[in-house]
C-alpha cells in the first residue's frame, strides 16, 4: 500500500482539469506538464505546479519520455495520470514510470502491450470463449493466402492494422477481386501511420451498433463492469455523441455483455480503468472488438449514472486498496448523453477550424455538467486535438435526457471558430437516435450540411408584436417626410429607389 501525495499530470486540456479537481478534492497536489503555447491554459493555472516540457508540437512536448520522467522528479511527484491521448496506451511509457518508482495511475506496462496490439488480445481473449467476428487468427501479407481466407470469411470483410486505430490502415471490401489491392493499401497505411505493417481481417459487420463495458479491477483480483456506454454515432470512426446505458441492451444482454467484459479484464490481468468495446449486429449477437487500456473521453456519461468518480478509483487502486463498491452496489439511475464539442465545420465534412474564441459561455442548471479545457480569449490552434469540450447531461429518463440536452446546446454560446453544436442538436433531435434505432453509419444514412439549417418557429403573439412595430415605424418616417396618408407606403411593398 502506497499513499499518492502528487500527481504529475502527463496531458493536458479538459481532462488535466478532471484530473485537477478530483486530485484536490482528495488532498493530493497536482503538477502540470505543458508546451510553450499552453503556458496561460486554465489547466497550467489550475495545477499546484507547473513544468514546460518543450514547444508547441506534442512530438517535441508532451511525447517525450524522459521530460516527462524529469519534471515528475523534479517536482517529487509520487505518480503520473496519463489522461487519454498522448502516452496513456504507451507500454514503454508505463513502464519507464514503473522502474522510475513512480506509481502509474493505469493498468501494467504487460497489459497495455497485450490489449495494443489486437493480435495478442485476439489470441488472450479468445482463451476465455469470448465472442469474436470470424476472421484471420494472426496477420497476413500474402496476397494469395489473403484471397483463400476472404473465401473462408465471407464477403464484405474488413481489413485492419493490427496496431491501430481511428480508421487508419482500416480497408473495407465488397468485392473478393479487390482482396489483393486492399490487403497492400492497408499494409501500406499501417506501416506509414503505427511503423507496424502487421494487418488481419475479419468479417464486416452490417449496421453495427457500438457498445462498450466500463470495467474497474484493483490488484486484489476485484472487477466489476460499471454498465454499458453507447458510442454508435460517429465521423471519421471517432466518436460524436456516446449516451449510458444504450436503447439497445435489455437487463439479461446487459448482464451477458458485462460479464464478457470482466473476463476480457482478467485476461490480461488488468489494474485500473479500463473499456471493453463490443460491435453488436442486426440480430442483437455482440462480437468483442478491442479493449482500450485507459480512461476514456466519454467516461463522465458513465460517471453520471452510477455515481462512480472514475479518476478517484484509478487512483485509490492505484495506491492498492481495493474497489470502494461491490458489483451487487451499481444500479443506473436515469439517463446520461454526452456530445464532443469540437472545433470543427460539420458543413465541410467536419473540417478542423481555428481562432480565438472571442465569447465562450457555457450553459448551467440542474443535471448539465461541461468538462472543458477553454475560456473567452482562448486560441484554438493546429496543434492539438480540436475538441474544445464534452457536454454531459443527465435526467431521470432518455427522453428527458434528449430535451435536456437540446436545451443545453441552445445555451452554449461559442463565437470565434465553428464547433458542432449544430451537428449534435440534429444529430440527438433525429427521429432515428429518438427512437434508439441507430447503428455507426449514421453520419452517412442520415446527415448532409443542408440539414444544419433551421427554421426557428415564430409564435402568433410575437409575429403580431414584430408586424405592429414595423407599422409604427413606417408611419412614423412617413409623417417626418410629410407624407399624405393616402400616399403612405403599405409595409407589404418594397420600397422604391429614387434617382435624381
Amino acid at each position: 500500500m502506497r499513499t499518492i501525495s502528487k500527481i504529475l499530470i502527463a496531458n493536458r486540456g479538459e481532462i488535466a482539469l478532471r484530473i485537477i479537481r478530483t486530485a484536490k478534492e482528495m488532498g493530493i497536489a497536482t503538477v502540470a506538464i505543458h508546451s510553450d503555447v499552453d503556458s496561460d491554459s486554465p489547466f497550467v493555472l489550475a495545477a499546484d505546479e507547473a513544468v514546460c516540457v518543450g514547444p508547441a508540437p506534442s512530438s517535441e512536448s508532451y511525447l517525450l519520455t524522459d521530460k516527462v520522467l524529469k519534471a515528475a522528479i523534479d517536482t517529487g511527484a509520487n505518480a503520473i495520470h496519463p489522461g487519454y491521448g498522448f502516452l496513456s496506451e504507451n507500454a514503454d511509457f508505463a513502464e519507464a514510470v514503473e522502474e522510475a518508482g513512480i506509481a502509474f495511475i493505469g493498468p501494467r506496462s504487460g497489459a497495455i502491450r497485450t490489449m495494443g496490439d489486437k493480435l495478442a488480445a485476439k489470441a488472450a481473449v479468445l482463451k476465455r470463449n469470448i465472442p469474436m467476428v470470424p476472421g484471420t487468427e494472426g496477420a497476413i501479407s500474402d496476397p494469395e493466402e489473403a484471397v483463400r481466407e476472404a473465401a473462408k470469411i465471407g464477403m464484405p470483410l474488413i481489413i485492419k492494422a493490427s496496431a491501430g486505430g481511428g480508421g487508419k490502415g482500416m480497408r473495407t471490401v465488397y468485392e473478393k477481386e479487390n482482396v489483393k489491392e486492399e490487403l497492400e493499401r492497408a499494409i501500406s497505411e499501417a506501416e506509414r501511420s503505427f511503423g507496424n505493417g502487421a494487418v488481419f481481417m475479419e468479417r464486416l459487420v452490417i449496421k453495427p451498433r457500438h457498445i462498450e463495458i466500463q470495467v474497474l479491477a484493483d490488484s486484489h483480483g476485484n472487477v466489476v463492469h460499471l454498465f454499458e456506454r453507447e458510442c454508435s454515432i460517429q465521423r471519421r470512426h471517432q466518436k460524436v455523441v456516446e449516451e449510458a446505458p444504450s436503447a439497445l441492451l435489455d437487463t439479461v444482454m446487459r448482464e451477458e455483455m458485462g460479464q464478457c467484459a470482466i473476463e476480457v479484464a482478467k485476461c490480461c490481468d488488468y489494474v485500473g480503468a479500463g473499456t471493453v468495446e463490443f460491435l453488436v449486429d442486426e440480430d442483437k449477437n455482440f462480437f468483442f472488438l478491442e479493449m482500450n487500456t485507459r480512461l476514456q473521453v466519454e467516461h463522465p456519461v458513465t460517471e453520471c449514472i452510477t455515481g462512480v468518480d472514475l479518476i478517484r478509483e484509478q487512483i485509490k487502486i492505484a495506491e492498492g486498496h481495493p474497489i470502494s463498491f461491490s458489483q451487487e452496489d451499481l444500479k443506473i439511475s436515469g439517463h446520461s448523453i454526452e456530445l464532443r464539442v469540437y472545433a470543427e465545420d460539420a458543413s465541410e465534412g467536419f473540417l478542423p477550424c481555428t481562432g480565438v474564441l472571442s465569447k465562450y459561455i457555457t450553459p448551467v442548471g440542474p443535471g448539465i455538467r461541461v468538462d472543458d479545457g477553454v475560456v473567452e480569449g482562448s486560441d484554438v490552434s493546429i496543434h492539438y486535438d480540436p475538441m474544445l469540450s464534452k457536454l454531459i447531461v443527465h435526467a431521470t429518463t432518455r427522453e428527458a435526457a434528449i430535451d435536456r440536452m437540446l436545451s443545453a446546446i441552445d445555451h452554449y454560446e461559442i463565437v470565434g471558430v465553428k464547433t458542432t453544436l449544430d451537428f449534435g442538436r440534429f444529430a440527438i433531435n433525429h427521429e432515428a437516435f429518438r427512437s434508439g434505432v441507430f447503428d455507426t453509419g449514421f453520419v452517412q444514412e442520415h446527415f448532409s450540411p443542408e440539414k444544419l439549417i433551421r427554421v426557428l418557429p415564430v409564435k402568433d403573439d410575437v409575429f403580431a408584436e414584430l408586424v405592429t412595430g414595423l407599422k409604427k415605424r413606417i408611419e412614423e418616417e412617413n409623417n417626418s417626410t410629410g407624407i399624405a396618408a393616402t400616399e403612405q407606403r403599405s409595409p407589404w411593398r418594397s420600397r422604391k429607389v429614387l434617382r435624381g
